[in-house]
Formats: C-alpha cells, structure tokens, sequence
C-alpha cells in the first residue's frame, strides 16, 4: 500500500480528474478500503481542500470548487500541456502576452522539481506566415464580452470601425453607421487575427467581423435559436470567407498552367495547389486565388516558361501583366484600366 502522503497526492488527482467519484470506486482505484478513503478524504479537508460527500445509492465524492483553493495537482502529461499551452498563447493576438507570462511563473513556482526541470526545458517558437502589418491586439475584455454572447446565444449590438485596409473576410464595416445587430454563432482565430462568425440581421446574411474593430454595445439579447452555418464546419467556413468563395469550398478564380520546373520544386511554394509531375523539368500546376490577375501573378514568380492550359480568363490576365509589366519598365505612364 502507498504511504499516506503519495496516497493523498493520488486521490487528489483522481478527484481533479472528473466531477464525481463513487466511494467505492475510488477504494478499487487506490487498492484501499472505503473506510481509508474516507479517512484520506478527512485528511484532505483538513489541508483546504473542499471535498463534498454524497449519501445514496450513488454517494461518493467530488472536489468542489473553492475562494481560497490551494494549488491544483498537475502529472507530467498535465504540467506539459500547461506550459505548452501559455507559450503559444502569447502569440495568440489577445493582448495576454504578459499574464500568459506571469501564470507560466506562477505554475512553475508549485512545481516539484522534477517537473519544473521538463517545462524548463520545453521551449515553443511558433512560427507563422509573414505579415506586411503586424497583428492587431484584442482587448480580453472584449473577447470575454464576445465569448459570453456566442455561448449564452444572444443578440449582439455592437460598433464597427473602419478599416485602414480592406480585410478579405470584413463586410460593410463603414465609418458612422448605426450599430450593426447579429447572431454570434463563434469566435475564431485566423492567421493571428480574432474574428466573430455571426449572422447579420439586418442584411440577412452571414458575416465575419474583425474583433479588434468591435465595441461591444449593452445590453445584449433577446435569446435566438442557433442557425445552421453553411458547410456546418466553421473553420471551412471562415476559409471559404478568406478565400472569397460564396458557400463554395473553391476559390473564385482557379487555372491550370504547365511549367518547365521540377514538381518538387514547385510543390514547395505552393501548398494550396495541386502539382502533377510530366517530366524531370516540367510539370503540371492547377491553383487558385480571389483575382484573375492574383493567380497570373501568383504562377509568374516562378522563374519558368508558362504555358496556360485554361480558363481564358487567365490568357487574358497574363496578356494584362504583360502590358503593364512592359509599362514599368520603359517608364510609360499606366493607362491600362483594371482587368474585370
């Protein structure tokens, strides 16, 4: 049997582990009598612990929560998580940088040593897609704010401020109009950036707004019963928005094109595209993009020779950079008008 100290340690952990415990469960779990368990339980009482009794066919014991409850037990598998958790949550865009920090430091202070040598040792980087601007930050209270309607499932008022840039998955978000009213179905994050998923009740439709431009108005309410999100996946759902697609998993605009590159070579660079090997040095590349002229542009950084297999339209945009490009480079003023 356990000495009585590891013995707590592991009741402890076992009532943290789920809500409710059956006596006799927890004896078979321990390998001790009930009669051990409830001493263990008294024992534990007695350090501040607030375990809660039931009586009953189904009496047994659950770890209510607490003002004053002292440090929780982490095992290895728990202590790990936690720290990985607060590292990449200060690269979260939510303005918790600081306390992520801070409750990383606490953890670690009730740490046994043992545990306190693995979480010193588990650095996390993470790395994301360059930005030309970078990341906003989202006030905790407005995310708390957001995150409370989308789980109560109230309607939201709220201001919208303008954008200094157009956002592919913003809608109608102008400067000195009336508070917008919607649905708040989920809160997601996108590239770095924290959005609201919601159905917009005055234009009837689904919308994605940037969090960091919403000032939440109150109250909230009334209660609505939940639509069902087109595709019923949110995060194929907010792809679709960024993709400029229209309750399609494509993109907008998708071309086929040969080029005199390696596949491997241009696998690399283009993750969201489909490449077919045909030879050594040629190979088969079908992608998509928001623009004609985006997707032209897009295959042209390859340093190869291009042959377009279809849409016309792609003929037309690479005719249009084309025209253009020859422009930039003698000097001669833009007149070529934006290609529809």
């Amino acid at each position: 049997m356990q000495k009585t100290s590891a013995r707590l340690l592991s009741l402890l952990s076992l009532l943290q582990a789920r809500r409710h415990w059956p006596g006799g469960l927890l004896a078979e779990r321990l390998d001790i009598s009930p009669r051990t368990v409830r001493r263990d339980v008294d024992r534990l009482r007695e350090l501040g612990y607030p375990v809660v009794a039931t009586k009953g066919p189904d009496g047994g014991y659950r770890l209510d929560a607490g003002a004053e409850l002292p440090p929780l037990l982490f095992d290895d598998e728990q202590a790990v998580a936690l720290a990985v958790a607060l590292q990449v949550a200060a690269t979260s865009g939510a303005g918790i940088e600081e306390a992520a920090g801070r409750a990383l430091h606490s953890v670690r202070q009730v740490m046994p040593a043992r545990l306190r040598r693995r979480i010193d040792t588990l650095q996390v980087t993470v790395v994301e897609r360059p930005s030309v601007r970078p990341h906003p930050q989202v006030d905790g209270g407005v995310l708390m704010a957001l995150s409370a309607v989308v789980h109560a499932r109230e309607v939201l008022r709220f201001d919208y401020a303008p954008a200094s840039a157009p956002v592919a998955a913003d809608h109608d978000g102008n400067a000195g109009s009336p508070p917008r009213r919607v649905q708040p179905h989920h809160l997601v994050t996108w590239g770095g950036r924290w959005y609201l998923v919601a159905w917009d009740l005055d234009r009837e439709d689904w919308r994605t707004f940037r969090a960091d431009r919403i000032t939440p108005r109150t109250p909230s309410g009334p209660r609505f019963t939940p639509r069902e999100l087109p595709g019923g996946d949110v995060a194929a759902f907010v792809a679709d928005r960024f993709r400029g697609a229209d309750g399609s998993a494509d993109w907008p605009c998708r071309g086929e094109v040969l080029l005199d590159l390696p596949a491997a070579a241009v696998s690399r660079h283009t993750p969201d595209g489909l490449v077919e090997e045909l030879g050594p040095n040629r190979c088969r590349l079908v992608l998509g993009s928001w623009s004609w002229p985006g997707l032209a542009a897009t295959i042209g950084r390859f340093d190869a020779d291009i042959e377009v297999v279809g849409p016309a339209e792609l003929n037309d945009a690479f005719g249009h950079l084309a025209r253009r490009y020859a422009n930039a480079a003698t000097g001669t003023p833009a007149t070529l008008p934006p290609i529809q």
